[in-house]
């Protein structure tokens, strides 16, 4: 498990220690030069540190189908996947956990969750974590005629774009297992070469207890298992760490689904 910094040869030496202090005090005179600064002096710094590379993008993967609902079986990786929608704060205990255990997860977000919480996008990038867009405003795709579904898709796509830099890593289709044939299509054309499917669901966004939550996911996740989970429910929160545990013990990684993939 991954608890925090370590030295690269796992000691703290005196000389650490002193180049850590001297780079804080450096760090400290730097942030007191910088109060002194005009509004104009300081905009070049602030830019510069609010800046972020763009997050990945979508990926082709020759040889997989174009709905992918599991990894390579004989590879011992994981792919938990969040439809992200609900109260942020949940969201973020979810994140951390996943942090807090070495895991890295792939999170569908819906375009106008991110429009009620711009700030998602970074925390969940920053954590190491994958992107991906779950349509605008969550209906049910697959009956929309093809305008409104595309702009679902493209919305969403608009969204993630200007928070991120790409478009995310991944579409899935909202309110369904599995896109229709049309929606599949209309995804290829907004960006995405592949559809994000599962093939192992929690059913945790039934409220079933965190126990429930457990026991479907321990007794059917596998090898190259895309797990279906949901932001927004306390079973979830109180599930994810014997998940994780579970996973663990089996000898298995829970990465993003491109890093199953890969």
């Amino acid at each position: 498990m991954i608890r925090g910094f370590r030295p690269l040869n796992g000691r703290v030496t005196t000389t650490d220690r002193r180049g850590a202090l001297r780079a804080g005090a450096l760090l400290a005179l730097t942030g007191t030069l910088a109060t002194g600064c005009s509004t104009a002096q300081r905009a070049p710094d602030v830019a510069r540190r609010s800046a972020a590379p763009p997050a990945p993008g979508p990926r082709r993967f020759p040889g997989r189908p174009a709905q992918i609902e599991h990894g390579p079986p004989d590879r011992a990786r994981v792919a938990l996947t969040f439809h992200g929608e609900g109260d942020p704060a949940t969201a973020r205990a979810l994140l951390t956990e996943a942090e807090r255990a070495g895991a890295r997860v792939t999170v569908l977000a819906v375009g106008r969750w991110l429009d009620a919480h711009p700030t998602m996008a970074r925390r969940i990038l920053d954590g190491g974590h994958e992107l991906g867009n779950h349509t605008q405003r969550h209906l049910d795709i697959n009956t929309m005629p093809e305008q409104q579904a595309y702009a679902e898709i493209t919305a969403c796509a608009q969204r993630l774009r200007r928070l991120t830099g790409s478009i995310g890593a991944w579409f899935r289709p909202s309110r369904a297992h599995r896109a229709s044939p049309l929606v599949q299509r209309l995804a290829h054309r907004a960006g995405y070469p592949h559809v994000l499917s599962y093939d192992l669901d929690s059913l945790d966004f039934t409220s079933p207890g965190a126990t429930a939550v457990i026991r479907t996911v321990a007794g059917q996740v596998r090898k190259g298992s895309v797990v279906s989970l949901h932001f927004g429910y306390a079973d979830t929160v109180a599930a994810l760490p014997a998940v994780l545990e579970e996973i663990e013990r089996r000898g298995l990684s829970a990465v993003t689904t491109t890093e199953l993939l890969t």
